[in-house]
Parts: C-alpha cells; structure tokens; sequence
C-alpha cells in the first residue's frame, strides 16, 4: 500500500468552487502535468499489483513545526508565506507580486493554505484506511478558505510587526485565479479536522521557524 502526495495544480483552472474529487483534472503546468501522469501510473501499477494507493491532493502547504525546530529548507525559497517573511526580515528584494489583475476582490491569487502538521496528520489516517483493506481512492485537503496574495502579506505583517516590502510584476503563466478546497470527503471518511485554520496561525508557525533557522538549517 502506498500513500502519496498529489496536489491541487493536477485540476488547473477550476470550473466550479470549492473543489471536490470530482472536478476535472486539466492541468495548466509542468508540476500539475506531472503529479497528474504519477496518479495514472499507480492506478496502472494497481492493475499489475496487489498494491493499493491513496492521492492526497495538497492545496498549498504550508506552516511549520510549532517548536519552530522543523520548516521549509528551500534553496532557492519559491513558496509564497516564506518568501514573505524573507521579505519582511529584509533578507534579500523586497516580495513580487505576480500580477494583480485577477477576477479577486483584490486582484491577487487566491490560495487555501494547509498547516503541514495536519497534512502529516492526515497521512497517517490515510495509512491506517489503507492497512484496513480500503481500495484506492483520491482526498483533496485543504481549510475550505481562501487568502489572496495581499492578504499574506497583511497576515506577515501582523505576526512579525514588520512592513513587507513588494512590487506588481507580469502574471506567470498556469496560475489560475482561485484554488479553493472542499475537503467534505476526507473530513468524512478520514476523520480530517484541521488544527490550524487561520492564516496567521500558519504564518505564525512559519515565522518562528524563520527566526529559529534564519539561514536554514546548517549545513
């Protein structure tokens, strides 16, 4: 058995919000293309192999370890919340903002952050669905709610006391305006409550990390 982690970017552009199972899977980005050519590779391997698979379809994670002891390590940093805090902490240019024309109340991108602790969290239930003889099966994850760019940026600002410094640059291609989960079926069939639901209790795990290891861990 096997459980891995899938991600929202295998749906593209979404028809419809919040995004459950069921949507279309059409994605718009190498990432999206990838994750989604993995997920037809297990459901292959499954009919060559007694080996049953769940796909935990991530929104954007996010957060670390309360303790501040683990977080993100990326060299170069591309995720939004550590970059913003870089950003706040004046290490290295001030935030981009690509683009801010979108079909959003502000014009930024609208992203559901996940705390990576409930994402472990889940897995674990996913495994233990599994080891009971559950067949494979596809969960989105995520809060339900949708934060913008700039609203990452107001969270930062609060949590640090600290003003981001950014600047509006051109769209990239393949970001979809909203991606926003509905994770009913796992809240139903894995038991998923998470813990951390609001953003500046994501940002706040992300921050303390960031003070804890401002260079990242050692190498």
């Amino acid at each position: 058995m096997d459980c891995t982690s899938s991600t929202c970017a295998s749906f593209g552009t979404p028809v419809e919000l919040p995004i459950s199972e069921s949507h279309p899977q059409s994605p718009v980005s190498p990432y999206g293309r990838t994750k989604l050519a993995f997920e037809g590779a297990l459901r292959d391997y499954e009919m060559a192999y007694p080996i049953r698979h769940i796909n935990l379809r991530y929104f954007n994670a996010a957060g670390a370890h309360e303790s501040g002891e683990l977080g993100e390590d990326h060299r170069p940093e591309a995720h939004i919340i550590p970059l913003t805090i870089d950003a706040a902490l004046g290490r290295g240019p001030g935030l981009k903002i690509y683009g801010n024309d979108y079909d959003t109340p502000d014009g930024t991108c609208i992203r559901d952050y996940v705390h990576v602790s409930d994402l472990a969290s889940v897995h674990l239930s996913a495994l233990e669905r599994l080891r009971q003889g559950s067949a494979s099966e596809s969960f989105n994850l995520g809060t339900g709610e949708g934060h913008s760019v700039l609203e990452v940026i107001a969270s930062v600002e609060r949590v640090g006391g600290r003003k981001v410094p950014y600047e509006i640059v051109a769209r990239r291609a393949g970001d979809p305006a909203r991606l926003v989960a509905s994770s009913a079926k796992a809240r139903r069939e894995l038991g998923y409550q998470p813990r951390f639901v609001t953003l500046d209790r994501i940002v706040e795990t992300a921050w303390r990390f960031k003070e804890r290891f401002p260079d990242g861990f050692p190498d």
